[in-house]
């Protein structure tokens, strides 16, 4: 994912990401999945920092790059487990300055 991921915004800023897991995702019914989905990019489109957004089913994992702001990726995870109670913070990167 790292590959793919903006690792600076279009005027030359840095990025910062996160990444959440959803356990088992993958095995669930197709409309379950949709569901998830639906309801993370609900969450991500109330927030103007988010940059870029990859859910990989195959791998369980959402992956969400946003411009820096204190507390934004706290209060994106938590908004998100709001809506997907399963899903869980496993990394995120802030660089410190």
């Amino acid at each position: 994912m790292w590959q793919i991921a903006p690792t600076r915004d279009v005027g030359g800023k840095r990025l910062t990401d996160f990444m959440m897991l959803i356990p088992r995702l993958r095995s669930r019914p197709l409309a379950e999945i949709e569901r998830t989905s639906r309801d993370i990019q609900a969450v991500l489109a109330l927030h103007q920092e988010v940059v870029f957004a990859d859910l990989n089913l195959k791998l369980n994992l959402l992956w969400v790059s946003l411009r820096p702001r204190s507390g934004a990726i706290s209060e994106l995870a938590a908004a998100i487990r709001l809506r997907v109670p399963e899903a869980v913070l496993v990394a995120h990167y802030a660089e410190l300055r």
